[in-house]
């Protein structure tokens, strides 16, 4: 059939099996638009600013393992992609945006909205198209898909210029594409998986850490497996989190800047490590001159640049995360081994011990919230199993720690990039993939504000999200770095002339709570969900002095933790710190 190039981008996202597109119209997507008008397959969500829908679309994408998909205009449209893009992009999270673009006979005249869409996201995408005949308009669009979820997963962006749209041409939608250049490793090399194996099984000190790789190839039960068979203890990154259930008798807890004492000590002292899916960034792994000095690496990843680009490795794998570990796990099988369970058994008595330290014990208060409290009652309410988004900050790192995830693809958050303003809009795109589940937005005063207006987009599609709004009148994390590093100057993060989160809500057409006493948490948070139909924003007034412990701070190695002071007001000393 002959369809117009506006009429292939639909029909394609149909062929492709695409349910949501998150967008924003203009000039230079007006024809898509229309087409989108005359068919009902492919459901459009309006959102109120294009990186809204970015996030969005990020946001089911890390919910559902789809790719999520985005469409806006040229110019200031597209322009307005490029944080989400690249929060995606450091994530590797599957997104295909799909933008307009002025006229081909106008590209390069600095055309009205014209921008180098190409030039301007190559930095943050996996890769990016510019159409400039609409008989390749349909295949772009198969190869823009395959790329974004295929391999190391990423955003991939067509850029459509506005005369392709309206030309027609033949359609046929491809059922498969093959690039040359292009073809990513999934299973293991068989010499690398034994020598794996083997060394795994010989360890005196091991210790599995896991990544958001994990959670992205969908290989949470291959990890619980092998973790099981081994006995060995797990870590995970922030990412990684929900890859094994926290309430696992074998995990350590979350590792890095904010994790566990038992599970940075663990990675200082082991002697074997097994990464999987995981990139060793520097808020994992501190000082890289004292990272995991003794350990002896095997790093599994889809991606062969990141192995061995931050860290030696001593057995590297190019594969699937989850293909990988059934690898690892027949090789073991087969073996014939066991592992040296006299030393294993000497090496949990000390991870005990570094248990026994309590590292995210925190002192609770009749008099203020305590934001870490309100996280746990969260747990409690939805009984760990709402699917959980944030922003960025001290918030971030309390739902990390305290929410307890059991599954994967539950906590959805903006690790690589650090986006304030992701929460929100993320928690649009969680709600729609999953309408009957609690999602609920752990957010703070600074973050909230910088996407607020999706509010909007949430009374539109009468979405239930329950904002979790942990409010202590400072951007928390700047705040907690300015006293430790900057001798308690606060400079430009007192969050001064803050709106009534409760009036703004009700303005935008919700239920708006406010929470000042400890004693009124859970009770606010049950009466919250129990509101199925209706977004809730709980602006919880908590502790403006608690800080994120624990800490190892930059330059520091996980040997070099700070653990929370004792109850007498003072703060570690920068000394202490540096």
């Amino acid at each position: 059939m002959e369809l117009t190039g506006a009429q292939i981008v639909v029909q394609s996202l149909k062929d492709e099996g695409v349910e949501l597109v998150f967008g924003y119209p203009g000039g230079a997507a007006l024809h898509i638009y229309d087409a989108f008008y005359s068919q009902e397959d492919v459901r459009h969500i309006l959102v109120r600013h294009e990186q809204g829908a970015t996030h969005a679309a990020d946001g089911y994408a890390r919910a559902t393992g789809k790719t999520g998909v985005v469409l806006v205009t040229s110019g200031p449209g597209v322009t307005n992609t490029i944080t989400g893009i690249a929060t995606a992009y450091m994530d590797s999270i599957p997104m295909v945006v799909l933008s307009g673009q002025v006229p081909t006979h106008l590209i390069g005249d600095d055309a009205f909205q014209e921008v180098d869409t190409v030039g301007i996201t190559r930095p943050c995408v996996k890769h990016n198209f510019l159409v400039r005949d609409v008989k390749d308009l349909a295949e772009t669009i198969k190869r823009a898909f395959y790329i974004a979820n295929s391999g190391r997963p990423g955003p991939v962006v067509v850029d459509i210029p506005k005369d392709i749209t309206a030309q027609r041409v033949e359609y046929t939608y491809p059922k498969e594409v093959r690039i040359r250049s292009y073809a990513p490793v999934t299973k293991g090399h068989s010499k690398q998986i034994n020598r794996a194996a083997d060394l795994l099984l010989n360890a005196r000190r091991p210790i599995i850490y896991t990544g958001g790789g994990v959670v992205l190839a969908n290989a949470a039960r291959q990890l619980t497996a092998l973790v099981d068979k081994l006995g060995y203890p797990c870590t995970n990154t922030l990412m990684g989190l929900g890859g094994l259930p926290s309430d696992h008798p074998l995990f350590l807890g979350m590792l890095g800047m904010h994790g566990t004492y038992e599970a940075n000590m663990a990675m200082y002292e082991c002697d074997v490590m097994l990464s999987v899916g995981a990139r060793f960034d520097d808020r994992v792994t501190g000082d890289l001159a004292k990272f995991s000095p003794k350990a002896k690496i095997i790093h599994v990843d889809i991606d062969p640049a990141s192995i061995g680009k931050n860290v030696r490795v001593e057995v590297p794998i190019v594969g699937d995360a989850g293909e990988v570990l059934d690898q690892l796990l027949v090789a073991i099988a087969s073996s014939g081994s066991l592992p040296r369970r006299d030393d294993l058994d000497a090496w949990w008595k000390m991870i005990e011990s570094w248990r026994g330290r309590e590292s995210l014990a925190y002192d609770l208060s009749d008099e203020v919230i305590k934001p870490q409290y309100v996280v746990q009652k969260l747990h409690e309410v939805t009984l760990g199993d709402a699917y959980v988004t944030s922003d960025v900050g001290q918030h971030q790192m309390w739902a990390a720690q305290y929410y307890g995830f059991n599954k994967p693809r539950r906590w959805i958050n903006s690790g690589g990039l650090g986006t304030m303003g992701f929460g929100l809009p993320a928690a649009i795109g969680v709600q729609l993939a999953h309408p009957e589940s609690a999602v609920a937005c752990v957010t703070g005063e600074a973050s909230i504000m910088m996407c607020i207006q999706e509010l909007s987009t949430c009374k539109q599609y009468d979405l239930p999200i329950k904002v979790v709004n942990l409010n202590n009148r400072y951007m928390g994390m700047v705040r907690q770095w300015q006293e430790f590093f900057y001798d308690r100057r606060y400079s430009h993060s007192y969050m001064d002339s803050l709106p009534d989160f409760v009036d703004l809500a009700t303005s935008f057409g919700h239920t708006g709570l406010r929470v000042d006493k400890p004693g009124d948490v859970e009770g606010a948070l049950r009466e919250a969900f129990a509101q199925k139909d209706r977004l809730v924003f709980l602006d919880f007034l908590t502790d403006q002095t608690e800080n994120v412990y624990p800490m190892i701070a930059a330059g520091a190695g996980h040997n070099e933790m700070v653990l929370k002071p004792a109850n007498d007001g003072t703060a570690p000393a920068e000394r202490e710190l540096a």
